[in-house]
């Protein structure tokens, strides 16, 4: 095992420092922005944790639907009256949504508090921002004294540094094509990154209907209690009651809401909570997932026309998308698409998905890092047979140009990455014309 890094970095900020400042500061002590791998965090934990938390320790991973899933189980664990910590990422417009302690964003203090505690144990140890970010957040949980962790893998699994902490369960919500440079190119190679979360004897739930190989040989090998959907629970349309479905299991049924959020994803944390809190009824769990909302995920923030953003940012997400904008979308309305996403994605592959819903696209510009510029994507566009298009700088930009133009009964869709989203966000938050 190598030696962590020892490179000389700025120095740390001082008391009385913002959370903004941490944040720049945690943008400049590491030589990469991913780095995966899980010595130099291993280091850090054991200082800052001798030994393991108590709380119960809740993985997810996923190619999509992870933050749906997290939102699931946290919002039913709560209700069984459990004390929650949710850690996901990236976050849309403040650090502060990454960490959430009883369903509430933490605070600038309690998260200062947790940066300063990992800054002291880190030493000359070198952390990416994820790694340290992530530390802190489990520092921020064992301090508020919260019962169950459910953390969201940031990138892949095994090496994720989410995985430092041992799985008590898990959930791997889907398995698709995305970070090839990172994780493969292929579903098995990156169904056993996935599967790294695992640890022998847990009990685990996959939301993916056909699980890789790579996945069912890891469970197997480690004697989990596996339960794939299609196979161990399904999930049932409702022929009278298109905006339901039912999820069977062991002879039960649970009803839950067939959108906006991934049915597949909702449907996998009520699995793993049914078995978390038995107590909690069938009908419990199904009234409390109908008013759960995930920002970022098909939210609608504007009716006539109909704004909608999605954080999906590659193909098997703008596929899923597409199918629910076929839904969405009146007869009568068109389907406008604003789109700008970051230069190390399938650019190509989610333009081929959405190219059959969307009428008329409105392209921009992200400025910034690893960010498609117009004149690129507009290339790429051009290339696939696109052509009823305009291009603008900047996502509000486009965004304002598209509301000008669509009729009251048009539906705008505005995704293609975190960082799309949180521009829309603020520019709708602040009023548009």
């Amino acid at each position: 095992m190598k030696p962590p890094s020892t490179n000389s970095k700025p120095a740390s900020p001082e008391a009385g420092a913002t959370v903004a400042q941490w944040l720049q500061w945690l943008e400049a002590i590491h030589p990469t922005e991913i780095e995966l791998g899980l010595e130099r965090v291993l280091v850090v934990l054991r200082r800052l944790f001798p030994r393991k938390p108590a709380a119960r320790i809740i993985t997810v991973a996923g190619t999509n639907g992870k933050g749906t899933t997290v939102a699931t189980v946290e919002k039913l664990l709560r209700v069984a009256g459990r004390r929650t910590g949710a850690y996901t990422s990236p976050h849309l417009q403040r650090y502060n949504e990454r960490v959430r302690l009883d369903g509430q964003d933490i605070t600038d203090a309690a998260l200062v508090s947790a940066f300063e505690r990992v800054e002291s144990a880190r030493g000359k140890v070198s952390l990416t921002y994820f790694e340290f970010g992530t530390l802190a957040a489990f520092v921020a949980f064992a301090d508020a004294g919260v019962e169950d962790w459910i953390l969201e893998v940031g990138l892949g699994g095994r090496l994720d540094a989410v995985n430092v902490l041992d799985a008590d369960y898990a959930v791997i919500t889907s398995i698709d094509i995305d970070h090839v440079g990172f994780l493969g190119d292929n579903r098995e190679v990156i169904g056993f990154e996935k599967a790294g979360i695992l640890r022998p004897g847990i009990f685990a739930v996959c939301a993916d209907p056909l699980p890789p190989s790579s996945v069912l040989q890891q469970a197997a090998a480690q004697k989990v209690e596996l339960q794939v959907t299609g196979r161990d629970y399904q999930i049932a349309s409702r022929p009278a009651d298109a905006s339901m479905v039912d999820l069977v299991r062991e002879h039960e049924r649970i009803a839950l809401p067939a959108g906006p959020l991934p049915v597949e994803s909702v449907a996998a944390g009520a699995v793993l909570v049914r078995l978390l809190e038995p107590e909690l009824s069938a009908g419990r769990i199904s009234e409390a997932v109908q008013s759960l909302a995930v920002p970022g995920r098909f939210e609608q923030l504007r009716r006539h026309p109909d704004v909608i953003l999605d954080v999906g940012h590659n193909p098997h997400a703008a596929r899923w998308l597409a199918s629910k904008l076929e839904g969405h979308r009146s007869r009568a309305g068109r389907v406008l698409g604003v789109y700008a996403a970051l230069s190390d994605k399938d650019v190509a592959g989610v333009l081929m998905a959405m190219a059959p819903v969307v009428d008329q696209w409105w392209f921009a510009g992200l400025s910034v890092h690893r960010g498609l510029d117009t004149k690129s994507l507009v290339a790429l566009a051009k290339a696939r047979g696109i052509d009823r298009y305009r291009g603008f700088d900047s996502v509000p930009d486009a965004l304002r140009a598209a509301m000008a133009e669509a009729g009251a009964a048009d539906t705008i869709i505005v995704f293609g990455s975190f960082y799309t989203v949180a521009q829309a966000r603020e520019l709708l938050e602040h009023g548009v014309s």
